[in-house]
């Protein structure tokens, strides 16, 4: 069996920028074992699967790890491949998935997933959360993810975790935020537990940070930076209880996977 590849580098306009994610469109479903397997073979971030046509399609994502209910710059890049084939005149996608309903259109340079909000709520500073991080954030809320809130943009960049002990917690990542110097906010995004150490760019967490910036900020539209190594810009706007997260997108591989029975 042979299944066309594509890796897109998500949130970015350069080449090695952004958040690499392999995309691979498919007639009908593989297994979930191998899904996982290819996904661990190409040791991405995330691996994303999706079958449909038109502007239809279903959409599932994996880590190296395991199967994740939501992923930003994977729908990002697989919206990225199918808005470039030729015969793909739609400006919008709708796709299906573990999380409900999502959509992407497509103007000029940027794609803009439509994405629930998540809103986190606030809980006490938890000092074990501080000591794996390695410093001590303002303020703390929580939800799918753990999102840490310190004063300045350098606090978050300097940040050298323990990823051994946040591997240990029971969150799907942790989220370090912060108000930015050219940026209305700056972030950093650690997952241990599903694979990642940290992630270049992470769509799905703007659905957390959206609401809590635009909420403290007093605005609906906010530029953010991820300020990983590779680095990404997102913009995202707060729309009830939606998040639209823009980004650009560029591709840097298209191949071929021979998969054997």
């Amino acid at each position: 069996m042979i299944l066309p590849l594509y890796i897109v580098n998500a949130f970015t306009r350069h080449m090695f920028g952004g958040n690499p994610a392999a995309v691979c469109p498919l007639d009908n479903w593989l297994t979930d074992n191998q899904m996982q397997q290819i996904a661990a073979q190409h040791n991405l971030s995330e691996t994303a699967f999706f079958v449909g046509s038109d502007n239809e399609f279903h959409i599932r994502w994996f880590t190296p790890q395991t199967e994740v209910a939501l992923c930003g710059h994977a729908t990002l890049a697989s919206a990225f491949v199918i808005f470039s084939q030729p015969d793909m005149l739609s400006k919008q996608i709708h796709f299906t998935s573990h999380s409900g309903a999502l959509s992407v259109t497509h103007k000029n340079e940027l794609f803009t997933l439509d994405f629930p909000a998540q809103p986190a709520r606030a809980v006490p500073v938890d000092p074990d959360i501080a000591k794996a991080l390695g410093a001590a954030p303002s303020a703390m809320l929580i939800g799918e993810d753990l999102l840490l809130v310190f004063d300045h943009e350098t606090d978050v960049a300097q940040l050298k975790p323990d990823f051994a002990a946040l591997k240990s917690l029971s969150y799907r990542g942790i989220l370090a935020t912060a108000p930015g110097d050219q940026n209305d906010f700056v972030c950093r995004f650690f997952a241990p537990a599903v694979g990642i150490d940290e992630d270049p760019v992470t769509g799905s967490a703007f659905t957390k940070l959206a609401p809590y910036w635009c909420q403290r900020l007093e605005k609906s539209v906010l530029r953010a930076r991820q300020i990983s190594a590779r680095g990404g810009d997102v913009i995202c706007e707060l729309i009830g209880d939606r998040v639209h997260i823009s980004g650009a997108a560029v591709l840097y591989a298209k191949g071929e996977i021979f998969l054997q029975d």
